[in-house]
């Protein structure tokens, strides 16, 4: 019996992947455990590994393929003794597929968006919902219970520009009107504004939502030739969708404090001074070396232990109160940022944070990490002090309620007992969700995070 592939659930929230690479061809026989694809999700590429013994029969999605729904049929194994070709048969029923991506698609858009042309071959017209009266010139008027037959492209852009569909005389099939008609009565200035809805006698008034800009509508503010268009990956679209969830959903409240940080820089100097020696390929290397941001993550991972009730997420049902720190940090990768966590982070020693941020840092970049290593966790820190930012507020990433953006070390002249003096000071804002962490408590975890960062000596006991 002909075994079926299909596409997997890397993740929890996993709906969708690309399907990049094909480790295997058919006729090929594979055994359970056997990498047999690469899968991309928003965030990582992921090895998909065979589960039954048999031999490859039909890959039903080629490689490069992008958004193969979870649970899509990918290939088909025929089983021991049973005939290739029969089972290939079996993927000819199968739902169609997701197309695989045109090399020059990014071309063709811009070529489209950059040299208006009459459409050639419209799309079928939706039907009218009640029987439409003409406006003389075949198409329906758009109007009390009738609609307007259009593209549509050329209702979008009517809708852009205030247009009434109506009023506008349409070339197309049967009087419809297509995108050169409406860019004709633009040009023209001919068309009459699209009537507004009108609420029912005795309703509230509502104030007006604002929308986003159409594509079209954008793209008509730029000359064309200007630009060229680079469609968007699954991992800069999750960043957006996510970004405006948590922009809109998230009621965010910002804390910032300078901390001094002499005494940090000082106490890092000597560890990584005492570090031990061991052999490598490339000869000795000492066995860690400590950066400020590894002595960050351990900071503010006692400060949430220091101060439990922050340590928190919002549903709303119920407060989720963490019982350890897994602490995010934000790495910035090719075409986004992605923030693997560091579980139990008050638990593990300065040293152990670094190796182990550098191997996720690491493997973050090369797309290798695995969806547990960067999903979930209870904070975050986002530090862009080494690009010279001064200070800045970050956007919190659900389900965190506290984030920490963390800005460059510089001297500066501060008072101490009446004298001006140079210090390095650090300043850092907290980002809270205030339904779960309001000003006073994320005051207090702020001011527990200073404490060692000032006194760096209390984390190692």
């Amino acid at each position: 019996m002909p075994i079926n592939i299909t596409m997997p659930a890397l993740s929890p929230t996993m709906e969708e992947g690309n399907l990049a690479k094909w480790l295997v061809k058919e006729g090929d026989k594979v055994a359970p455990g056997d990498v047999i694809a690469e899968i991309e999700t928003d965030k990582a590429t992921m090895e998909v590994e065979a589960v039954d013994e048999g031999t490859v029969a039909k890959i039903v999605v080629p490689a490069g393929t992008e958004g193969v729904k979870v649970n899509a049929l990918i290939a088909v194994l025929a089983g021991e003794g049973e005939d290739a070709g029969a089972a290939a048969k079996s993927a000819a029923g199968a739902p169609a597929k997701a197309q695989a991506p045109e090399a020059d698609a990014p071309k063709q858009q811009a070529a489209r968006a950059e040299t208006p042309k009459a459409e050639v071959a419209p799309q079928p017209a939706a039907p009218a919902l009640k029987p439409a009266a003409t406006n003389g010139n075949g198409a329906a008027a758009e109007s009390g219970d009738v609609r307007t037959f259009a593209s549509p492209l050329a209702r979008r852009i009517a809708k852009d520009v205030g247009i009434d569909l109506a009023t506008v005389n349409g070339s197309g099939p049967h009087g419809r009107v297509v995108k050169a008609d409406v860019e004709a009565a633009i040009a023209s200035g001919g068309g009459k504004a699209a009537p507004e809805a009108k609420a029912p006698a005795g309703a509230p008034a509502q104030a007006p939502v604002a929308k986003p800009m159409s594509d079209d509508a954008i793209l008509k503010l730029f000359e064309p030739g200007s630009y060229e268009l680079v469609p968007h990956d699954n991992m800069r679209k999750t960043i957006a969708r996510r970004l405006v969830e948590a922009k809109s959903t998230i009621p965010h409240f910002y804390l910032t404090l300078d901390c001094e940080i002499d005494a940090l820089l000082k106490l890092r100097t000597e560890l990584n001074t005492a570090a031990p020696m061991r052999k490598t390929d490339k000869g000795d290397a000492p066995t860690y070396k400590l950066s400020v941001n590894d002595m960050i993550i351990k900071a503010l991972a006692l400060a949430l232990m220091a101060v439990p009730d922050a340590n928190a997420s919002w549903t709303e049902s119920a407060m989720v109160k963490h019982k350890h720190a897994d602490v995010g940090v934000a790495v910035s990768i090719p075409g986004g940022l992605i923030t693997p966590i560091v579980r139990r982070a008050e638990e593990k020693t300065l040293s152990v944070i670094s190796n182990e941020m550098k191997d996720l840092a690491g493997r973050a970049r090369s797309r290798k990490l695995k969806p547990e290593e960067y999903q979930g966790g209870t904070t975050a820190v986002s530090n862009l002090g080494m690009f010279g930012i001064k200070d800045f507020s970050a956007v919190i990433n659900p389900p965190h309620a506290t984030i920490l953006a963390v800005g460059a070390g510089e001297e500066r002249a501060v008072v101490k007992k009446g004298t001006i003096v140079a210090a390095n000071m650090m300043s850092v804002t907290l980002s809270t969700d205030h339904r779960a962490v309001d000003g006073a408590l994320g005051a207090e975890l702020l001011g527990a995070f200073k404490r060692y960062i000032e006194n760096p000596y209390a984390m190692l006991v």
